[in-house]
């Protein structure tokens, strides 16, 4: 899951190495814009549809983060 994720956010923000990255939010590698982005990437990915209550920045600081946020709305 961890890679299918990070080619996600690379599609987000090719700029970035997301695997060798941490705190995506708070270093500046994704902004508001992209967590929209990002957010219907993973929707359309996994096939699930990520409650908005679950948009918060700190469900996308990290890659166990983002991993954990999909996992409680249902992705495999």
């Amino acid at each position: 899951m961890k890679n299918k994720i990070i080619e996600i956010l690379n599609g987000v923000r090719p700029e970035f190495d997301f695997s060798q990255e941490t705190d995506f939010i708070s270093r500046g590698l994704l902004d508001s814009f992209d967590m929209v982005s990002l957010v219907t990437s993973l929707d359309e990915q996994f096939s699930i549809s990520i409650d908005g209550t679950d948009i918060l920045p700190e469900n996308f600081e990290t890659l166990d983060s983002i991993e954990n946020v999909l996992k409680k709305n249902g992705a495999a």
